[in-house]
C-alpha cells in the first residue's frame, strides 16, 4: 500500500474544500461583509496564495479584502490581555519583525509592523518601560537575548496564543473593516 495517506481534503482544490465548508457550516455567503487577508511578512508561496484566494473570492462575491499585517494579526492573539505585546517572528541573524502594541480597550499600535534588530527592540521596551508579553516563532530563536537584555518585566505568550492565527486576522479584518481601513 501507499505508504503516504492522501486525506479526502488533501485531493480537493481550495475552492472545493472552501465549498465543503460553507455547506458544513450553512454559511450564506451573502452575509460576508468582507474578506480579511494577511499580508505579511510570512512565506511568500502562503502569501500568495492566500492574497490570489482572497481577491478571487472578493471579485466573485463583490466584497472588500481588508489587508492585516501579519504582526499586528500575532498581536491580536493576545486580545483580553491588558498592557504591552510584542510579537517577534524571526527574520534570521539577529532580525525580527515585529511590532510594539498596547491591548486595553482595543488595540493600539505604539510601533507599526517593521524589521529590526532584537536587541535595538529591546532598548526600545525597556524604554518604554512597561511589562511586555513576547509571542512568535522568533521567541525561541531570541530567549537568550530576551533573558539577558529586558530590564522590564516580561512573560513568554502561551502556546496556545504563540503562532499566526486566521481566526486573529479575521476578528481583527472585522474591526479594521469597522473602521473603514
Amino acid at each position: 500500500g501507499d505508504p503516504f495517506p492522501i486525506s479526502a481534503a488533501s485531493m480537493l482544490g481550495l475552492g472545493d474544500m472552501l465549498d465543503e465548508v460553507v455547506k458544513m457550516i450553512e454559511l450564506d455567503l451573502d452575509t460576508i461583509d468582507a474578506i480579511a487577508v494577511s499580508g505579511g511578512p510570512g512565506s511568500f508561496t502562503g502569501l500568495r496564495i492566500g492574497s490570489a484566494t482572497a481577491k478571487g473570492l472578493g471579485l466573485a462575491l463583490d466584497k472588500p479584502l481588508i489587508h492585516v499585517p501579519t504582526v499586528d494579526g500575532l498581536a491580536y492573539n493576545m486580545w483580553g490581555y491588558y498592557g504591552l505585546v510584542c510579537p517577534i517572528m524571526d527574520a534570521r541573524r539577529g532580525q525580527v519583525y515585529t511590532g510594539i502594541y498596547r491591548i486595553k480597550d482595543g488595540m493600539e499600535i505604539i510601533k507599526e509592523q517593521c524589521p529590526m534588530d532584537m536587541r535595538e527592540l529591546i532598548r526600545e521596551l525597556n524604554e518604554i518601560g512597561e511589562p511586555t508579553v513576547f509571542l512568535g516563532d522568533g521567541v525561541p530563536v531570541n530567549k537568550e537575548i530576551i533573558e539577558e537584555e529586558m530590564k522590564v518585566p516580561y512573560r513568554l505568550a502561551p502556546a496556545h496564543m504563540n503562532r499566526q492565527s486566521g481566526a486573529a486576522i479575521a476578528a481583527l479584518g472585522a474591526v479594521y473593516y469597522s473602521q473603514g481601513k
